[in-house]
């Protein structure tokens, strides 16, 4: 991790991404006091697999069309 000032980043504004490539992760700071941080990008992203979600969840008890017929039904 790097910490930067503002002043410093504006300066350095054109090789930011040979910053973050080479410390990881760079800290802005004003007066101080951090305001930002920029991280690098993370290679692949993955995305949740929705039937496994479904399967981690609890039942519910009570139908979701009761639910919805009592929630509509209280208005």
């Amino acid at each position: 991790m790097k910490e930067l000032t503002i002043r410093e980043m504006r300066a350095n504004m054109g090789r930011l991404d040979e910053l973050v490539a080479a410390e990881g992760e760079l800290v802005i700071s004003r007066r101080g006091q951090p305001i930002a941080r920029i991280l690098p990008m993370s290679e692949h992203r993955s995305f949740p697999d929705h039937a496994d979600l479904r399967q981690r969840m609890a039942r519910l008890q009570t139908p979701s069309a009761d639910l919805i017929r009592a929630e509509r039904d209280e208005r």
